[in-house]
């Protein structure tokens, strides 16, 4: 392609990112609206007429009636507001293409629900907080109450670029695992279940991992009857979307006993509020939605936008496509 693009990015990248990025795509033109991160959020007040490529996270609307967009890389893995059949549908009538940023987030949201299993497994949370010698009840209660992951059963909620890489971190430490996946495409590294196993799957594993998006099918999946065909003493993990979750419904699964333990690092709202029911209780671990996040995230993003960009250019398939 010989002409030159028009890039939007609305992500608040410091000035050694935008440089980044700025020398990345010449000379080619980059555009920064003048917005904060809350704004574009919340009102998306700038236009993307006269932009053929926008990074971060441009109004659904405003996209809509854009004559000259071409491509949106959003600067997340998460694309819950574009998640409609109407938008997909009109934005694949215009030729718009689609992709987020799931290989920039993938290997620290693995790595963050694997610290989570290994600190439930290893007890650390109680042994952090205990001071006894090797000869005591509670000492040989800690150490021998001590689990490995091997042959333990895990089963993953989502099959996307996070559980693919998570697979790949737990297959080492020998846990048997199984996954839920709405569309099978056959390539999966792991047996895949059906909707209609799912009671049976919940019933024999021992972490049940949440990576559901936010969308029409997933909100609230999570229910008091799923938290119930859970077997006694299993731990629950969400790394997706705190609306997948009756929240209330976890807590009081938590307070009866019937789940050993809760490690999340979403919740809805975020934070939340005190005198909320998860907030408090002994067996339930919140993290404030950090488990994307890592040492030169910037830079892992642009990078990975530069990578695209030079495909789009090139006319080769572009990675992390959504639609």
């Amino acid at each position: 392609m010989n002409r030159k693009f028009r890039v939007l990015s609305d992500t608040p990248f410091d000035e050694a990112s935008l440089e980044l990025l700025r020398r990345g795509i010449a000379p080619h033109e980059l555009i920064l609206p003048q917005v904060g991160v809350a704004s574009v959020l919340a009102t998306a007040s700038y236009s993307v007429e006269g932009i053929d490529i926008v990074l971060g996270q441009p109004d659904p609307a405003r996209v809509l009636v854009s004559e000259s967009l071409r491509w949106v890389q959003l600067s997340s893995a998460g694309f819950t507001r574009y998640d409609t059949p109407e938008f997909r549908a009109e934005t694949q009538a215009r030729g718009v293409i689609f992709t987020n940023s799931s290989s920039v987030y993938d290997e620290p949201c693995a790595a963050q629900v694997l610290a989570f299993m290994l600190a439930e497994t290893r007890q650390l949370p109680r042994s952090l907080k205990v001071r006894c010698d090797n000869r005591s009840p509670e000492w040989k209660e800690l150490r021998h109450g001590s689990l490995l992951l091997r042959n333990q059963s895990v089963l993953i909620l989502g099959y996307g670029a996070i559980a693919r890489c998570l697979v790949r971190m737990l297959a080492p430490l020998g846990p048997r695992i199984t996954a839920l996946r709405r569309k099978p495409e056959g390539n999966e590294e792991v047996p895949i279940i059906t909707f209609a196993e799912l009671p049976e799957a919940l019933a024999s594993a021992d972490h049940v991992v949440n990576i559901l998006p936010d969308n029409a099918d997933s909100r609230g999946f999570f229910t008091g009857e799923r938290f119930g065909q859970m077997k006694a003493g299993a731990a629950f993990y969400n790394i997706g979307r705190g609306t997948t979750v009756d929240q209330d419904a976890l807590a009081e699964s938590l307070r009866s006993g019937h789940l050993g333990a809760a490690w999340l690092d979403v919740t809805d709202p975020e934070p939340l509020p005190s005198g909320h029911p998860l907030v408090g209780l002994e067996n339930c671990y919140i993290t404030p939605h950090i488990a994307g996040g890592h040492q030169n995230e910037s830079e892992s993003l642009i990078r990975h936008f530069l990578e695209n960009f030079r495909r789009f250019l090139d006319g080769e398939p572009l990675r992390d496509r959504i639609f």
